[in-house]
């Protein structure tokens, strides 16, 4: 196929109109998307869906920020709900040796220390952990932790290397 020049004014004008790659070979028929495209490109057009995407960028970026503002509010209000009993039973500190299938295996402090234990609540039917530290260990399908809820406050290892360098 070539492209004679009746061809390629109407790829202009159907491309300054904002018709698609298909929609324009459909019209002009006999060619194929991609050689539409390409001759758009030898022909310098693209910068025509750049203009046009970019504005549609600016929308889309509007549209992710409310969205993210909704999805924050949303998310935290459904953690709340989530802790309504605040009354735990008390942590029953067990060594490794003397958890069983009926005990909450989370882990408290580092394995290098001589205080470190496990929970030993009673957990949850199904789960290796209590009510308390399931809330911790399991999060919702698809959605990722935001780990700078509060910006303002430093976590303390981050401290303790500060102070130390």
């Amino acid at each position: 196929m070539s492209w004679n020049e009746e061809k390629v004014a109407k790829l202009k004008e159907l491309w300054g109109k904002g018709n698609t790659a298909s929609q324009i070979a459909e019209i002009i028929g006999g060619i194929s998307r991609n050689a539409v495209i390409g001759k758009a490109h030898r022909l310098n057009l693209s910068a025509k869906i750049k203009a046009r995407s970019s504005s549609n960028n600016q929308n889309l970026n509007i549209s992710k920020s409310e969205k993210y503002t909704k999805s924050r509010r949303g998310r935290k209000s459904r953690f709340q709900s989530l802790i309504i009993e605040k009354d735990f039973e008390p942590e029953n500190p067990k060594q490794l040796e003397e958890l069983d299938e009926d005990s909450c295996k989370w882990p408290i402090g580092h394995p290098d220390e001589e205080s470190f234990y496990f929970c030993g609540r009673s957990s949850l039917k199904d789960f290796s952990y209590c009510k308390l530290h399931l809330l911790y260990a399991y999060q919702p399908k698809g959605k990722k932790d935001d780990t700078n809820d509060k910006d303002e406050d430093i976590p303390q290892y981050v401290e303790k290397k500060i102070k130390s360098a």
